[in-house]
């Protein structure tokens, strides 16, 4: 038998040092649960937040930015803060819209925007009007804790009120996930920020919530951090973005997501389990080649009883995984890039005990927008109302707030930056109809095709991050694209979506058209995504002049409507035709 040699510990390498932490990690450990120093700016009497406030304000669900279009030589910024809710599925009951339609007028700009991940944003509030601005939304029983920052953000789920085919099974997990993954210590910090900790504000946990955030104080689920037991005192190394939907509903672009869970009921309602994909993202760098858009991995299936088990576990091996060095390079689907899924389900072992099968068979993917008249029960209405980019301002915001006010109806929000009005009773359809036509919203269900689907962050001029234009111009570019159609005969829609930087805010890597911004009036030409929002677009062009738009687009539009066949779709005409066709049909322009 061959002996082995043990080395004496004085010849042993010495261990390497380990590495200080980040700038940013620094701050988050040592903020007091995401408190300081938040709390000592937010009496100081200058018009902005140093840096580091700034970063522990994100946690709170608001940004700092300023008005660029104002920006002059020598001149103090017009500096504002943004502000984005916490609503898991799109959710504003009505005292909650009406609360945030009056601040905005008094308040900030006089608007509210719908975003990409079914909340509102709020835009023009000033530093010393934020505590009554977010107190305010918490005392009108809303909140805008964690939806932002390096924790989980806005929970998505089909925005239907449906109350068949598992609809009501899937708005209540993601109602539940997004209670179970609210910071603990966070939420005390929250409310004593901005409702001098009143505690009675306090998210109430129930039932299956309750008995999965015990588990978070043991194993190897738990941080280390009794007052904050899933996060800890760091928090996630970046964003986390959860969506729950039922099989073939895609409104939520599933597999975009960190955790992307597909709910299966019985015919009764009552869940049975989950398809589970996990590492999906947008974001991305220019000139970043390690940075990258990626679609979501299937992990497998989960029964009911354990999702909300799974859930937690994932984001736990997330907070020990992710990387802590690099933020571009912190994002899950980094790791699971990096490791492999085969990785990742064999170390969510360690952190989950139950069993993964194998996927479930589901339908083919939609993308669902439930726009126009629904039944949403016996005696009970929805009408879903477009509106482009989101955007909700003068007399379209005016008369919401009155329809809203004087029916008492529940708005829904979807991810695709539209609005539904729910609960409208039978007697009050009429009435309701009336109104909208008012409006100019006659015909919800039919608005124009491009427009439908299409996307665009706000860009210019209030994101810091924006290097051109998305929501003000894409009305134009629209209308540019349709009249570019309606001289070439095609007739078929194709989804659009535009963002003004890399950061991939309106999922511009899924569309079949995707703009992104790479410099003023120039944009990256993604093509490809599918109309089911399964599969990515691929960059064709780096630096695409907005006025080559038409001229590029042509020779590869004409291409479709020649070869592609009647029922094909844009996108799936690029991906079958190849990037060597595709480069040579844009090299024409």
């Amino acid at each position: 038998m061959s002996s082995t040699t043990v080395a004496d510990s004085t010849s042993l390498p010495s261990a390497s040092p380990p590495k200080p932490p980040t700038k940013q990690e620094a701050l988050k450990a040592g903020s007091g649960h995401l408190h300081d120093p938040l709390a000592a700016e937010l009496g100081n009497a200058l018009p902005s937040f140093t840096d580091p406030a700034v970063q522990i304000l994100k946690f709170h669900g608001s940004y700092q930015q300023d008005d660029r279009d104002n920006r002059r030589k020598g001149v103090e910024k017009d500096w504002q803060m943004m502000l984005r809710l916490r609503n898991p599925g799109g959710r504003i009951p009505t005292s909650l819209y009406l609360a945030l339609d009056s601040l905005a007028d008094r308040l900030g700009n006089g608007t509210l925007r719908i975003t990409t991940r079914q909340a509102f944003q709020m835009h023009g509030v000033l530093k010393t009007d934020l505590k009554e601005v977010i107190g305010g939304i918490v005392r009108a029983l809303g909140s805008t804790l964690s939806a932002c920052g390096d924790i989980n953000r806005n929970v998505m789920a089909p925005a239907a009120p449906f109350e068949r085919d598992g609809y009501p099974e899937a708005r209540l997990l993601a109602d539940q996930i997004a209670d179970l993954l609210a910071p603990q210590a966070a939420e005390g910090s929250y409310l004593d920020l901005w409702v001098d900790g009143d505690l009675s504000y306090r998210i109430k946990p129930r039932g299956p919530v309750r008995k999965a955030r015990k588990q978070q104080q043991s194993g190897a689920v738990f941080s280390g951090d009794a007052a904050e037991p899933l996060y800890g005192s760091t928090y996630l190394p970046r964003k986390f973005k959860v969506a729950v939907t039922v099989p073939g509903d895609n409104s939520v672009d599933l597999l975009t997501q960190d955790i992307g869970l597909v709910l299966f009921s019985d015919p009764s309602g009552r869940p049975l389990g989950c398809n589970v994909y996990v590492g999906g993202g947008m974001g991305r760098t220019h000139n970043k080649e390690e940075t990258f858009a990626r679609t979501a991995d299937p992990l497998g299936y989960v029964a009911a009883a354990h999702v909300l088990e799974l859930v937690q576990a994932i984001v736990a091996l997330q907070r020990d995984h992710g990387d802590r060095e690099q933020r571009r390079h912190a994002r899950m689907k980094y790791l699971i890039h990096d490791r492999g899924v085969d990785w990742f389900r064999t170390e969510l072992g360690r952190y989950f005990p139950h069993p993964i099968k194998g996927m479930r068979r589901e339908p083919p993917a939609v993308l669902t927008d439930y726009l126009g008249w629904h039944r949403q029960s016996p005696g009970l209405w929805f009408v879903g109302l477009p509106v482009l980019c989101g955007r909700l301002q003068g007399d379209l915001k005016t008369g919401l707030r009155r329809l809203i006010e004087t029916y008492q109806l529940e708005v829904r929000l979807t991810p695709n930056q539209d609005l539904l009005l729910c609960n409208i009773g039978s007697a009050q359809r009429a009435s309701v109809r009336e109104g909208l036509a008012e409006l100019g919203l006659t015909t919800p269900e039919a608005p124009p095709a491009l427009a439908r689907h299409a996307l665009a962050c706000p860009a210019l001029p209030l994101c810091g991050l924006a290097v051109t234009e998305a929501e003000r111009v894409l009305p134009a570019v629209l209308d540019r694209l349709d009249a570019l159609l309606e001289r070439l005969a095609i007739t078929k829609p194709l989804l659009v979506r535009m963002t003004g930087c890399p950061n991939g805010c309106a999922r511009p890597y899924m569309a079949e058209i995707g703009l992104v911004g790479s410099a003023v009036d120039t944009y990256q030409l993604w093509l490809g995504g599918s109309h089911g929002l399964t599969r990515l677009a691929r960059p064709y062009l780096e630096k695409m002049p907005l006025d080559k738009l038409e001229s590029t687009l042509e020779p590869l539009l004409t291409a479709w409507r020649d070869e592609g066949g009647a029922r094909s779709r844009f996108g799936d005409f690029v991906d079958k035709l190849g990037d060597g066709r595709v480069g040579e049909l844009l090299s024409l322009a």
